[in-house]
């Protein structure tokens, strides 16, 4: 198995995710699902984790986490190697409690960290262990819309702060924010990743690439690396949109601004000055045939087209 590639820098956003061994539980009983929130917020007071949503299912979780001092590795260490400690000492056993390594996904806070803790609240819902977010208890949605007690490790201000703040009224304004989604079908917004490592705009992967990326050296145990450091030129992207669609100009020119605003890692403005456009007329475009996508399937399979052209295209 590759290794994963690991991003860390002050005041970085993660979704973390680590799941039990052979898919098998990892929370047992009341005592082990108490002592694993008692690791979060021990990795609160020993290494200044942030964590802004959790939810605790059978076999695996689901954290929102920030790391004000770019240590998650350290964080994560002490929050499945104390837990792993703990549950083999209480079962008298011994090995692996999770599976591999934790998965850690850094996050655009500003684009996507609202829409995570959405998906990580609803998460028992769609697993069909409750019908609605707040009748289950092992998660943090019921410290959002007021229904538990605040805990001193866990930090609602960022979420709320979308709705008003740390209010009563915020509450109820993002439970309905959470509910407009509970009796439809969705994707996920991780779906979005790049690399699997990434989730943010073009210019937030190519802000993170420039910035911590470059000077490593990419080699075949690190995929995700030589996939985020070499992203295809502007002019690659439109040579292979034509080749593979050869539209009429005004949609072949929407589709090309698309995929270079998805794929290449170049700035708006960068984009913008390719195509003789402004910055915003580039995120305007990308949204606007999104929204047409959803309507009109012929240009729904010409995004899946492309789509599936450019995501490997330097594999």
């Amino acid at each position: 198995m590759a290794r994963p590639l690991r991003i860390e820098y002050p005041g970085a956003f993660y979704h973390v995710t680590s799941r039990g061994n052979e898919q098998k539980d990892i929370f047992g009983s009341l005592r082990d699902r108490v002592k694993f929130l008692s690791y979060l917020e021990s990795a609160m007071v020993r290494y200044g984790a942030v964590v802004h949503t959790w939810c605790l299912m059978s076999n695996h979780y689901h954290l929102l986490l920030e790391t004000p001092s770019g240590n998650l590795s350290q964080i994560m260490r002490h929050i499945n190697g104390a837990y792993t400690t703990y549950f083999n000492v209480k079962r008298k056993r011994a090995g692996h409690l999770f599976q591999g390594r934790y998965k850690a996904i850094l996050v655009e806070a500003d684009a996507y960290a609202l829409e995570l803790s959405r998906y990580i609240h609803l998460n028992p819902v769609r697993a069909r262990m409750a019908a609605k977010p707040e009748e289950y208890p092992w998660s943090s949605y019921r410290r959002y819309i007021g229904q538990s007690s605040a805990s001193d490790w866990l930090k609602t201000d960022f979420i709320l702060g979308y709705f008003g703040g740390n209010t009563e009224e915020a509450g109820t304004r993002y439970k309905a924010f959470v509910e407009d989604l509970l009796m439809s079908e969705y994707d996920s917004p991780l779906k979005a990743t790049v690399a699997s490592t990434v989730l943010g705009s073009p210019e937030f992967v190519g802000e993170v690439s420039a910035r911590h990326l470059r000077a490593k050296r990419a080699d075949r145990s690190v995929p995700a690396l030589r996939e985020l450091v070499s992203r295809p030129s502007m002019e690659e992207i439109i040579r292979k949109v034509k080749a593979e669609l050869g539209e009429a100009e005004e949609l072949l020119k929407n589709l090309s601004i698309y995929c270079c605003h998805k794929y290449s890692g170049a700035t708006l403005k960068e984009i913008g000055e390719r195509f003789g456009t402004s910055d915003a007329a580039v995120s305007q475009t990308s949204r606007r045939l999104l929204l047409k996508a959803g309507t009109d399937r012929q240009i729904k399979h010409k995004l899946e087209r492309v789509d599936a052209l450019l995501k490997d295209v330097n594999s």
